[in-house]
């Protein structure tokens, strides 16, 4: 079975988690929009979603809106 690549970088992603995550700016960029919102409204979940996301971002596991894997580290 074959999973499908997003367009996101993995770079831009984590870079925007690492320095923004707790407003959820990595979420909107891969178009996760009411999950960025949730993410601004709760702190980034308490800072446990956002530690989540930059394990999930670091490991390959995170997906996009459409479900897709953000893989490539390119810009």
């Amino acid at each position: 079975m074959s999973v499908e690549e997003s367009t996101k970088s993995r770079l831009i992603a984590l870079i925007l988690c690492f320095l923004l995550g707790w407003v959820g700016a990595h979420r909107f960029y891969v178009n996760k929009i009411g999950t960025g919102i949730l993410m601004m409204m709760t702190m980034g979940g308490f800072g446990m979603w956002y530690f989540l996301d930059i394990v999930m971002i670091s490991l390959g596991a995170f997906k996009d809106k459409d479900n897709r894997l953000i893989t490539k580290w390119s810009m």
